[in-house]
């Protein structure tokens, strides 16, 4: 790996608290950096969302949301995202057009720019998981988002187990966990996109999210479509 000579390749990364999309990062920006490739590193929350102080502190002050990242020996008992009020869906939707509309300008900058790979911290996938999939009204709109923002090449889902999931983060209630985890699973099979790296032992999951960012890679460099060297897309159910 050497240069990519196209606009850069745009991976995102999106799972449950605690299903290691940090280190997952940090472990493919270190190969491509070391493979002398420049990264750009944008995290959704910090970098993307619309209003993120005043969306915090609603959920502090009427939800009585509990700050801070929760931590074995440290829970905290999160507000937000698990209320699901039928005003805060609609509240929702509305919101995340807008991280939508932002977001395609920030990649539009950040695609322009004279780096090789752009990788996200949470995508807009993150957010559509919290609505109501059920709803035809809610799909359509997800299909919307899903036309107006940039497609990452490399869309991964990191599955994990649910109790190890919570157990390094408990922040959410574990059966809350699970409807998460489920919703990501259906929400994949909406977008038809995503590639699910499944609850693998650390070092199996960090070479199967390398070994498909070397096939894109290496699909760019050969000039054809990055399916063709057969990057799987699991967007089967869920194990239970």
């Amino acid at each position: 790996m050497t240069t990519i000579k196209q606009l850069p390749l745009l991976i995102s990364f999106s799972g449950l608290d605690g299903s290691g999309k940090s280190t997952q990062i940090e472990n493919l920006r270190e190969r491509l950096t070391v493979a002398g490739l420049k990264v750009m590193l944008l995290a959704f929350w910090d970098d993307i969302v619309v209003g993120k102080k005043y969306r915090e502190g609603f959920v502090h002050a009427v939800y009585k949301s509990e700050k801070g990242i929760g931590a074995p020996g440290k829970p905290v008992q999160r507000r937000d995202k698990n209320v699901r009020t039928w005003y805060l869906t609609l509240i929702r939707h509305f919101l995340y057009l807008l991280d939508a509309i932002h977001l395609r300008l920030v990649l539009r900058r950040a695609l322009a720019s004279e780096v090789n790979v752009v990788i996200m911290d949470r995508y807009i996938y993150d957010e559509l998981a919290n609505l109501p999939l059920q709803n035809k009204l809610t799909r359509s709109f997800v299909r919307m988002i899903q036309r107006l923002v940039p497609q990452p090449e490399l869309p991964y889902l990191l599955d994990t187990d649910v109790e190890a999931a919570h157990a390094r983060k408990p922040e959410y209630p574990v059966d809350f966990m699970h409807k998460c985890r489920a919703a990501y699973f259906r929400l994949a099979h909406i977008l038809e996109t995503v590639i699910v790296i499944p609850a693998l032992p650390l070092n199996e999951a960090k070479e199967a999210v390398v070994t498909a960012c070397d096939k894109a890679i290496l699909a760019r460099e050969l000039g054809i479509p990055v399916n063709d060297l057969g990057i799987e897309r699991k967007i089967g159910a869920p194990a239970a």
